[in-house]
């Protein structure tokens, strides 16, 4: 193959940041340097490379022996095929009425996955016992889509964060009815990082039965992994990869971004850094008069209250979304490129507008 020098150009500003999502960021250069050094040659299509029999080996290094992963293009994906495979066609979901398979994937787990999700208010985007049990009832009720799952998101879509304990009450609670536990990991990293926990203690040995494996917003270009904690509470994964146009026919590529991200600590690194931003970020605006935090911080979001108008000429500098129109809160979200002179000259211009 003849090597040739590119010409591409960068279409936008290099140098502009925002807090808008941890997926406006770029890839972090070690998995492209991971996705360049697995190009070479060829290798067999659909997941049977050895990438991504590495990648297995590094999953149960985290999670233990006898899990399966089935890694994916992105998140939607991957929370759409593990709820399908541990549910039969009749099965419903309870979920929190902020979670990301509610509000953020555009049907897609009720048209594609085929279940219906029954969603509870939280004041803080967690789940409890007394809270699931507001939908878990109706079972041999045949009017009534059957509450057979759980899905819980570690973080949650507001920041917060399950302790062990929840999460082990979560799942006997949900065991005990006879329904499984599905835990959307999207930030995974920034809960471990967080807690202070290898990633097996809040997932796996807590009881959770199969989970979403989040890279995407920790540094990846695109992917995902399915990681089935609990073989004997799935099935057909394999099949529903597939019908669900989730299986990369290069695959090598998906898992050679996840390896980079696991085998030498890179996904703790990157998260915790995330987190450190979002604490910096807090820190600065917390004095500011006509800023609120609604949410403790514990990973990489904030949320804070300001006047619209002043959110709007922020920003005109600093791209960032609200989250409820109707009260004037707004989502800050770092990642793992955000910088602290980032962080400084963003709470700048905060103070500098919410005070015009």
């Amino acid at each position: 193959m003849t090597e040739t020098l590119s010409t591409f150009r960068p279409l936008h500003d290099i140098n502009e940041r925002g807090f808008a999502s941890d997926n406006y960021s770029g890839i972090h250069p070690e998995v492209l340097a991971a996705i360049a050094a697995a190009n070479g040659g060829h290798q067999v299509a659909y997941g049977d490379d050895v990438y991504t029999a590495r990648l297995k080996e590094l999953l149960e290094e985290h999670f233990g022996e006898g899990i399966e992963a089935f890694p994916v293009f992105n998140g939607t994906g991957a929370n759409v095929l593990s709820l399908q495979s541990i549910l039969p066609r009749w099965g419903a979901v309870i979920c929190a009425a902020t979670a990301h398979i509610n509000v953020d994937e555009n049907g897609a787990p009720e048209r594609v996955g085929g279940f219906k999700l029954l969603t509870v208010p939280t004041p803080d985007g967690k789940l409890t016992p007394e809270l699931i049990d507001r939908e878990a009832w109706g079972w041999g009720d045949a009017h009534r889509a059957q509450p057979l799952a759980v899905s819980i998101t570690q973080t949650t879509e507001l920041g917060t964060l399950y302790t062990v304990e929840e999460i082990r009450a979560i799942a006997d609670h949900c065991h005990a009815r006879g329904m499984h536990l599905h835990m959307d990991g999207a930030r995974l990293a920034n809960a471990a990082a967080a807690l202070g926990l290898p990633l097996r203690a809040f997932t796996r040995d807590a009881g959770v039965d199969i989970l979403s494996f989040g890279g995407t917003k920790n540094g990846l270009m695109f992917g995902e992994c399915v990681v089935v904690l609990n073989p004997s509470a799935s099935t057909g994964l394999e099949y529903l990869r597939k019908m669900n146009m989730q299986l990369a026919s290069k695959m090598r590529f998906v898992s050679a971004q996840l390896i980079a991200l696991l085998e030498d600590g890179l996904w703790l690194r990157s998260a915790s850094h995330a987190n450190a931003m979002a604490a910096r970020l807090t820190e600065a605006v917390r004095g500011i008069d006509g800023v609120r935090l609604t949410q403790e911080t514990r990973a990489n979001a904030v949320f804070a209250i300001l006047d619209p108008a002043a959110a709007d000429r922020i920003r005109k500098q600093f791209r960032f979304y609200d989250w409820d129109q109707a009260t004037g809160e707004v989502r800050w979200m770092c990642s793992f490129d955000t910088t602290e002179e980032d962080v400084d000259a963003f709470a700048a211009a905060i103070a500098r507008e919410v005070g015009a």
